[in-house]
């Protein structure tokens, strides 16, 4: 009979070995996936009105001169900084201080994702830690029965996307949803084998999920949040290959013993 605890002076596993882990456990992924006329005028005219336009001019000259030597700067300068002013302010009632201004600037005009999640049918958050180390993705994970998620940390450019699409290539037959808010527009996909699949609404998303998947898309709750509240969150920054790797021999050997080659 195989011995199924975990000896700590075993060297960890080689490429190949990690190869043959992560095909282990396709069988179990591909049975689970689902899939604007001017008048003429007299010469007399022509001059009162020139006369009454430069009286006008010297003026208005005179008043901005004023007000530019009261405030000891050039007019053009005040206005243009009022319009600041007044932009700031309204921004300041839909930015987020602690995210600083050109990062949340970024969000809403969607060059930067405000965030997204890759959302898994693996139970343990440590086990999607592992994965995302493995595949060079950094994201917190989260524990939940109903599929560990992923929150992830770059959010640049495509970066979500190409997050989703390392992890199903590097774990094969692994099928994902990715959930993404860009401008507060949100986008849902499946991803299997590094490719995008079926798209669809994210209310399909949000009633097979955790209730915090909904909260976070949203911005109703912060992953520090979820972290008071007793859930298990792990980062994948915190590990190292050979962590991961001991992790997925773990969940490996765990799987051997009895219980098939289910992954918890």
């Amino acid at each position: 009979m195989t011995d199924d605890k975990f000896d700590p002076d075993e060297s960890h596993f080689s490429d190949e070995e990690l190869e043959a882990a992560l095909a282990g456990f396709e069988k179990e992924f591909a049975d689970d996936s689902v899939s604007g006329d001017v008048s003429d005028t007299s010469d007399a005219d022509k001059t009162a009105d020139a006369a009454s336009a430069k009286s006008d001019s010297d003026a208005n000259d005179d008043t901005a001169d004023k007000a530019s030597a009261d405030s000891g700067q050039p007019m053009t300068d005040d206005v243009t900084g009022s319009v600041a002013d007044a932009v700031n302010e309204a921004m300041a009632d839909v930015v987020d201080p602690s995210l600083g201004f050109d990062n949340e600037l970024a969000g809403l005009l969607g060059n930067k994702a405000k965030v997204a999640l890759i959302v898994t049918r693996l139970a343990s958050a440590e086990l999607l830690a592992a994965f995302c180390q493995l595949s060079d993705i950094s994201a917190a994970c989260i524990g939940a029965n109903q599929g560990a998620v992923a929150v992830l940390k770059n959010l640049n450019g495509d970066g979500p996307e190409a997050a989703a699409k390392d992890l199903t290539t590097v774990v094969s037959g692994m099928a994902v949803i990715l959930a993404v808010n860009r401008a507060d527009k949100l986008e849902v996909a499946m991803y299997v084998q590094g490719e995008a699949g079926q798209s669809f609404a994210p209310p399909v998303l949000f009633t097979s999920t955790p209730r915090f998947v909904e909260d976070l898309m949203l911005g109703i709750v912060t992953l520090n949040q979820l972290k008071t509240q007793g859930f298990e969150v792990v980062d994948s920054a915190g590990l190292d290959h050979d962590q991961a790797m001991q992790i997925l021999a773990n969940h490996t050997r765990r799987g051997r013993g009895g219980r098939g080659s289910r992954i918890e």
